[in-house]
């Protein structure tokens, strides 16, 4: 397991997990609290947000799956008068599907003794051991071996492969290997570019999502919360999808101008546009620091809710997690590991 990259330290995500954190909201009074899906999930750095701000956010976004209506669960809930940011990548949060991780939100609402006792013991062995990933089960690495699957039948090459690591707080990153090795590199681009000749998203879809926007934002605002959107970066081939499916103007700006919403869009700052994205949806982990860093900076500019601190450290640059940087905090994070055998 540790030949593959499957190191002590990784706790694996999941619907457990992820309820543990959102039941603080009923026990904690929780500044910011950050919704989404996988881009915003694997491109903030929980410590990085902390140092520049004295707060560590609330991580509750969820990988493959709809912010909105863990949005509108947050809008709902009168324990919640905090900041959220919601992440969105555009054709995760325009749809009417919740997503890969549905089931979250139900884990939260009830956790058998079973499903909890399971959790936290492996939570704590996986801190010393290697544990074996699902991804990684013999029957799940045989299936790969085989390419005869019949023509227009979704095989085991079609699907989501492992792609990040998890530490406490559900601080998550993109795994080392998606950086590394050029088969998973090429596995993730092409799950990501599967979609690319759906039709573009219907206005329908749109206005349903800006309708419900706006009602989440204005249930929050009066218990006196707010809202921000981060759009993180994406680029290439599937950028390019993205945008022929829902442009910036239809989605994003449209949006925000709907619901009376700021936003920080990763186009307009000259950092986050030139950050590394291995698969081109994901910042590698480094570069994940160095987006946080710039993302904060903004929002402290757009909200009396944050300030940095006094003693917060000197502002980040793209070349900081680039091949090459050398700043002395992201070098630990930057510096590459082996590789796999």
């Amino acid at each position: 397991m540790r030949s593959l990259e499957l190191l002590p330290g990784d706790l694996r995500d999941g619907p457990s997990f992820w309820a543990e954190q959102r039941r603080r909201v009923d026990t904690e009074n929780v500044a910011v609290a950050i919704v989404g899906d996988s881009r915003i999930l694997f491109d903030t750095d929980l410590d990085r947000f902390e140092a520049l701000t004295g707060v560590r956010p609330l991580q509750l976004a969820l990988p493959g799956t709809n912010a909105r209506p863990f949005l509108e669960n947050l809008a709902a809930d009168p324990d919640f008068k905090g900041l959220v940011l919601v992440g969105m990548a555009d054709l995760s949060y325009f749809r009417k599907d919740v997503g890969l991780m549905a089931d979250a939100l139900e884990r939260y609402e009830f956790e058998s003794p079973a499903q909890r006792s399971s959790f936290v013991l492996h939570r704590q062995l996986s801190r010393v051991f290697g544990f074996l990933d699902e991804n990684y089960r013999l029957s799940n690495l045989v299936k790969r071996l085989d390419p005869g699957w019949r023509a227009g039948t979704q095989g085991p090459y079609n699907g989501v492969w492992k792609l990040s690591t998890a530490q406490d707080d559900r601080q998550t990153a993109l795994w080392s290997r998606i950086e590394s090795d050029p088969y998973l590199n090429a596995h993730a681009r092409f799950v990501w570019m599967q979609r690319r000749n759906e039709p573009p998203v219907a206005e329908d879809i749109i206005a349903m999502t800006q309708k419900t926007t706006r009602e989440a934002v204005a249930a929050i605002r009066a218990r006196g919360g707010e809202v921000i959107f981060l759009r993180p970066p994406s680029k290439g081939a599937y950028r390019a999808n993205e945008d022929r499916r829902l442009g910036r103007e239809r989605g994003w700006d449209a949006l925000l101008a709907a619901a009376s919403v700021a936003g920080i869009h990763a186009d307009d700052d000259p950092v986050a546009r030139d950050l590394n994205l291995p698969e081109l949806s994901h910042l590698s982990r480094a570069c994940s620091t160095v987006y946080t860093d710039a993302y904060v900076r903004s929002l402290v500019k757009l909200t009396s809710r944050l300030q940095l601190r006094s003693a917060a450290p000197p502002p980040l640059a793209a070349s900081d997690c680039l091949a090459g940087g050398t700043h002395a905090s992201l070098q630990r994070a930057a510096a590459p590991r082996s590789a796999p055998k």
